[in-house]
């Protein structure tokens, strides 16, 4: 049992999504003391994001798929910081890491130069998430052009909508679940526009047929959107948003197997709003700083590499769900759990490992089927900014590349400032790689995996002398 908030753990878990929370409340369980530390003020990561209880929402759970699971794991997690065998800590940015017999966390927890946490553990596991991959297109950047994600935290945060006629396009399957929560809470869309043609999918029937759960998923999701008349354009993409104050409609065009817009195919819908998405990419920079071992997932992102205990190459550091390769929500519960059961030193549940098997396998299947192709770059104009926080055009980056020589992102950001802004290239990043022509996917790496106060940096500084 924890005596003091200055207590040094057994395990600290960074992130309170799906894997954290299993991980944590699976670790207490074995009599372990744990650190859950979260940016968030509730638990649920961007997956299971509720209503703040001033909003009334009577029904959180209509918004979710598998709600039970986190109401078990919240009851679960409750349960365990009432007997002090979970330190929950709110409101914590984590920003690095340091290594060594105990692990040292260095958090930010608000702008003052006192605002600063340091947790102690033996063992740390990750369970950072992911962030979304944009795909710029002319009209990206004009009001209501919202990230699929972001349509989706709005309803489930603020219980609001982007717009009221929502086109939903990319590529994924988050743009089915994007689609069926916008229609559910009364919105219309137009069309679903899908950039792959799910062809891919049947290259692997077998790890198809061992998922059923996630088959009658995607039927639920068809179901609804059947229901209320929604189309799906396959092999098509937004290539132009157009308005002047805020998005009026869009030009969808079809692709070819690399993603290229067709001549002659494109055509306008009216709209108020956009929520577009092309995957997601693992947030993984507390682990790469330190030099943990990467891997390539089949949609060309850069992922933590772990053995079957969730290991990573670096002692004393687990990771699971997104961190490991993007998989959903599921699949996070059960790396967690096998995590925590490593950790602990006892055997995990045989089913247990065969369900993280049979949902790892088919999220290398789904990121095999959406992988985009190399011709997306084919609906930029020179005009079109790529990134945003720095207001980068596509032209001054195409100019970098063909005439002043830069072959990869990093030499781009350095003669263009593309990806020097306030995301520091998360948005951008996998845009300007590719306009580059950078044949190697690169880990993100960098020393503060968040903005911190430099009062903070300074007071670390004179107390490290």
């Amino acid at each position: 049992m924890l005596t003091s908030p200055s207590d040094r753990y057994d395990l600290a878990v960074v992130g309170a999504g799906p894997g954290g929370l299993a991980a944590a409340v699976t670790a207490a369980d074995h009599g372990l003391s744990v650190a859950l530390i979260d940016a968030g003020p509730r638990p649920g990561g961007q997956y299971y994001r509720h209503p703040a209880p001033g909003l009334g929402a009577a029904h959180p759970e209509r918004l979710h798929h598998g709600w039970s699971v986190f109401a078990d794991l919240s009851a679960r997690l409750r349960a365990h910081t009432g007997q002090r065998r979970i330190g929950y800590l709110t409101g914590h940015h984590v920003w690095t890491a340091e290594p060594g017999e105990y692990w040292r966390l260095h958090a930010t927890v608000g702008p003052g130069a006192e605002d600063a946490a340091v947790v102690e553990a033996r063992a740390v596991l990750l369970a950072t998430g992911a962030y979304e991959r944009q795909l710029p297109f002319p009209g990206w950047t004009l009001p209501g052009v919202v990230t699929a994600g972001g349509a989706q935290a709005m309803l489930k945060a603020g219980l609001v909508l982007p717009g009221r006629r929502i086109v939903v396009a990319g590529s994924g399957p988050l743009l089915l679940a994007a689609a069926s929560s916008l229609v559910a809470a009364g919105a219309e869309v137009p069309a679903i526009v899908e950039a792959t043609d799910y062809l891919g999918y049947a290259r692997g029937l077998p790890t198809l047929l061992g998922n059923p759960a996630k088959l009658a998923e995607g039927a639920g999701h068809g179901a609804a959107l059947l229901r209320h008349g929604v189309r799906l354009r396959r092999t098509s993409a937004v290539v132009e948003a157009h308005g002047e104050d805020r998005v009026t409609g869009v030009t969808v065009a079809r692709l070819d197997r690399d993603w290229r817009p067709l001549p002659g195919t494109a055509r306008r819908i009216d709209c108020d709003a956009v929520a577009i998405g092309h995957g997601l990419i693992p947030q993984i920079e507390l682990a790469t700083e330190l030099g943990a071992d990467t891997r390539v997932t089949p949609d060309g992102a850069v992922a933590l590499a772990v053995d079957g205990e969730q290991r990573t190459s670096l002692p004393g550091l687990w990771a699971a769900g997104e961190a490991c390769g993007v998989g959903g929500a599921d699949l996070a519960v059960a790396e967690g759990v096998l995590a925590a059961h490593a950790v602990s030193g006892r055997p995990a549940p045989a089913g247990v490992r065969r369900r993280r098997d049979r949902r790892r396998a088919f999220a290398e299947l789904m990121a095999a089927a959406h992988n985009p192709g190399p011709g997306w770059t084919g609906w930029l104009t020179p005009e079109t900014d790529v990134c945003r926080c720095e207001e980068v055009p596509a032209g001054r980056i195409r100019e970098a590349v063909d005439d002043l020589g830069a072959g990869d992102a990093r030499t781009v950001k350095l003669l263009t400032r593309a990806g020097m802004g306030w995301c520091q290239g998360r948005m951008c990043g996998p845009a300007v790689a590719c306009l580059a022509g950078d044949p190697q996917a690169r880990a993100d790496s960098r020393p503060l995996a968040c903005p911190v106060p430099l009062g903070q940096l300074e007071r670390l500084a004179e107390r490290s002398i």
